[in-house]
């Protein structure tokens, strides 16, 4: 199986900033939803859909903390200076967490949207 890579710059400018955010988008546009709802059965909808969101964050932040651990150095030399840029190679479940990170950003960008 091959894994994917991911540049440490996109690590800790786009991806972290990223998902950082998303926590409260989350937590703001599901609430509101919630607070919105017009029905019981909407409203149980709304609260389950902020619990399976939660749940994809909780594991997504485990397995990046994972590749953060396993990177430590090179991500902090990024930090530091851009020039220090590399690929860094992702295990299948850091593949998985950072899929499964940008499939959420984008799927909870379109519920704010209305879609």
């Amino acid at each position: 199986m091959s894994h994917k890579s991911i540049s440490a710059h996109e690590v800790m400018y786009d991806l972290i900033p990223r998902l950082n955010a998303l926590e409260g988008q989350i937590n703001n546009t599901v609430e509101a939803m919630i607070t919105a709802s017009q029905s019981p059965v909407e409203k149980k909808r709304n609260e389950n859909l902020k619990i399976e969101f939660e749940l994809e964050l909780t594991m997504i932040r485990m397995n990046l903390q994972h590749l953060l651990s396993r990177y430590q150095n090179e991500l902090q030399a990024v930090t530091r200076d851009d020039r220090q840029d590399i690929l860094l190679a992702l295990d299948k479940h850091e593949t998985v967490a950072v899929q499964s990170a940008k499939a959420l950003y984008d799927r909870v960008q379109r519920l704010q949207q209305g879609h």
